[in-house]
């Protein structure tokens, strides 16, 4: 038996830095923006090294002379969000594209502090968007006419830092989620096989470990028992093996092949990633933001990774992956993979750092 696994305001913030690297669209549009000079040479990357790209450029320029970056896949270039031409120069140099914009970091942080505060309505989310500079704030089809009445009136207090949209979907957590664990009437998927002190655990997500607390394979044999659990507020789960069995470090791709995981690192936006899960098996699609803010009944969840990948319930906890290299843990979003819709992932490197483990 194998688990196959796997230049108006200069105010920002250090730490948004990679955190920023976040869009809803892979193109160069300049929506409220100016376009600095073109590039002496713009360099193609990989999703990863453009993500690294942009952390060294935050440390070059300094946190008062950028407003976040994003990936083109299409064209390969990253492009870098600043707020003179200054720093735009800087940018060029790199091999980076540079675009001037008007909402700094900060604004649109404060942005969503304002939402924080005065919108936390279940079936919302909002999202940095540095394609649009702006807020980007989601109700499902459960939010009432009350309550988009009044997440309206805050969007509209916010001026350009915000925009709103409607989803036709439900924000919910996808409990039912590579290869499927379950437990208590339960079913889930597990995310990634890690290690602690040598011993053998898995990653999957918060809110089944929250609702099942001894888990099983497909076949029925109890694999393990929950360490620890983080839902609300992020959603990973940490489960002990208990049972001799193999947990290679892999994905479960369901075409009797297994994509190898050798570690993990952050995602993208615009980076084209994987998912797997134990009810829809294998989808892909596209990082269309980051450090998500999710508002499901059963609570707020931050810091996610958005995408567009579709995933139903019981894919939840499944892991997302680029090649190689873990990304994250299936938490929830709306729709089907006959409709579509937008899926959260809890990040990878953030369950590890807080449970001690390391990819194995």
């Amino acid at each position: 038996m194998k688990h196959r696994r796997t230049p108006r305001r200069r105010t920002t913030v250090a730490a948004a830095g990679v955190a920023a690297l976040v869009a809803t669209g892979v193109t160069f549009q300049s929506a409220n923006a100016d376009e600095p000079g073109s590039a002496p040479t713009v360099r193609t990357l990989s999703a990863p090294a453009a993500g690294k790209l942009a952390s060294a450029l935050l440390g070059d320029l300094g946190t008062g002379s950028t407003a976040g970056a994003y990936y083109d896949a299409g064209s390969g270039h990253l492009v870098v969000n600043v707020l003179d031409r200054a720093a735009a120069r800087t940018v060029e140099r790199a091999g980076a594209r540079a675009r001037v914009v008007e909402n700094t970091l900060a604004e649109l942080d404060g942005a969503r502090g304002r939402l924080a505060k005065d919108a936390t309505i279940p079936g919302t989310s909002w999202a940095t968007d540095p394609v649009t500079d702006k807020v980007v704030v989601t109700a499902d089809r459960t939010v009432s006419a009350a309550a988009w009445t009044r997440l309206s009136e805050v969007v509209r207090g916010l001026g350009d830092k915000a925009e709103l949209r409607r989803s036709k979907g439900e924000f919910r957590p996808f409990i039912a989620g590579g290869d499927a664990i379950t437990g208590s009437g339960g079913r889930c998927s597990l995310g990634f096989n890690v290690v602690r002190d040598g011993q053998p655990y898995f990653l999957t997500a918060g809110h089944c470990t929250e609702a099942v607390s001894t888990w099983s394979d497909a076949d029925g044999t109890v694999i393990g028992s929950n360490e620890r659990s983080s839902f609300p507020g992020d959603d990973f789960g940490l489960v002990k093996y208990t049972a001799s069995v193999d947990h290679p470090s892999a994905v479960d791709l369901y075409d009797g092949s297994t994509q190898p995981i050798t570690g993990a690192g952050e995602a993208t936006v615009g980076e084209k990633v994987t998912r797997s899960g134990s009810t829809t098996h294998v989808h892909t699609g596209t990082v269309t933001g980051l450090n998500a803010t999710v508002n499901y009944s059963e609570g707020t969840v931050e810091g996610l990774i958005r995408t567009d990948v579709c995933a139903e319930p019981g894919d939840s906890g499944g892991p997302l992956f680029d090649g190689g290299t873990a990304l994250g843990l299936t938490s929830g979003g709306s729709g089907d993979c006959t409709s579509g819709g937008e899926t959260f992932f809890q990040p990878v490197t953030e369950a590890l750092s807080a449970t001690g483990t390391t990819i194995g």
